[in-house]
């Protein structure tokens, strides 16, 4: 009776462990499940005090910022960094540099400031798509192509007719004769026999052209009447 008894406590022991190790295991997966959400709650919280408190002002890291801009690099990007790269490593001194932002319509040029060669090459890896030059003054230019138009060209340019028939971009009416840029000369009597007499008048007139939309519309409805297309007309100049 005594050695029953006593395996009886033995098994009752062993379970006893059994049942205290796997509560003990579900105890630490449920503090290392509540460690990684509260680290996580932290790590949110931080996030959000910091954007309330910078807003858009929030620090900048040029380092993440490059290399979140080079994993998506096209192939003319990439190559075009590489030629920055040769260019910009040529330059041993501090240079002025300036944007130069080229409309399909209009430009517009700011100053960046005075850069070291590392500091442009740093600005041409986080903004792969613009056009770097150095000009014979010894300035850095970049250029970015906007395919749209520059503010002072939504509020001026005009389409119309010069003195050579060429249908033609105005600042302002074609009456002040201030040409922005030629595309193709028009044939004059199929554009009247085709068209209805407003919209021939109105293009004598002048046709304001607000945004890219209405600048391509226009384009497109009136080279239907062009006697040759200059080659290169329907593109950036």
């Amino acid at each position: 009776m005594l050695l029953a008894n006593g395996n009886n406590t033995k098994k009752q022991e062993e379970g006893d462990n059994v049942i205290v190790h796997r509560f003990l295991k579900q105890l630490k997966k449920r503090l290392r499940w509540k460690r990684s959400w509260l680290t996580l709650g932290i790590f949110v919280l931080v996030a959000m005090v910091t954007w309330s408190v910078f807003g858009d002002d929030a620090p900048y890291n040029p380092k993440v910022a490059t290399r979140a801009t080079l994993a998506g690099l096209t192939p003319e990007e990439d190559v075009r960094l590489q030629e920055a790269t040769k260019l910009l490593q040529t330059i041993s001194d501090r240079r002025e540099s300036y944007l130069l932002k080229s409309y399909v319509c209009g430009e517009e040029r700011s100053q960046l400031g005075s850069h070291t060669s590392q500091e442009l090459l740093s600005l041409q890896k986080q903004h792969p798509s613009w056009q770097v030059s150095i000009q014979e003054t010894g300035e850095v230019v970049f250029t970015e192509n906007i395919e749209d138009l520059s503010p002072d060209c939504k509020e001026k340019a005009v389409f119309g007719i010069d003195g050579s028939s060429n249908l033609s971009l105005f600042n302002g009416t074609p009456a002040n004769n201030h040409i922005i840029r030629t595309f193709f000369q028009l044939n004059i009597q199929q554009l009247e026999s085709s068209l209805p007499r407003d919209t021939v008048a109105q293009l004598h007139e002048g046709i304001r052209v607000k945004d890219i939309e209405e600048y391509n519309s226009v384009l497109s409805t009136f080279s239907d009447y062009a006697i040759e297309v200059t080659e290169g007309a329907m593109s950036r100049p």
